[in-house]
């Protein structure tokens, strides 16, 4: 089985068994890792933004435009930016690695 590792926000490391099929959100709500997912992956949010490891980056498909509109909102936007729910485990993706930003911003929450 695939596994991938997350870094918490206070930079430790976490390495989980990644299930085939999976998105980055659900392995990490599987594992207990604060990755909030608040629209629970229908790309309605960017509370599920993670910083994918700049050797993994290449390593992914190319986001849709939906996913990089909901980017525009996250706080701590990077060049290896991407929604958790919109990456898909692979055994090809095996050794992943990705950081949790500092902060999230809920847009369904503002007024």
């Amino acid at each position: 089985m695939p596994k991938m590792t997350f870094i918490d926000r206070d930079g430790q490391r976490h390495q989980v068994d990644a299930p085939v099929g999976l998105s980055v959100l659900e392995i990490a709500h599987r594992n207990k890792i604060d990755l909030e997912g608040a629209c629970e992956g229908s790309l309605a949010c960017s509370t599920c933004h993670v910083i994918v490891d700049d050797e993994d980056f290449d390593r992914l498909a190319e986001p849709t435009e939906d996913e990089e509109d909901m980017l525009d909102l996250a706080f701590g936007l990077t060049r290896t930016s991407r929604l958790g729910c919109q990456i898909i485990m692979t055994e090809e993706l095996d050794g992943l690695t990705v950081g949790l930003p500092a902060v999230t911003r809920d847009m369904r929450t503002q007024k």
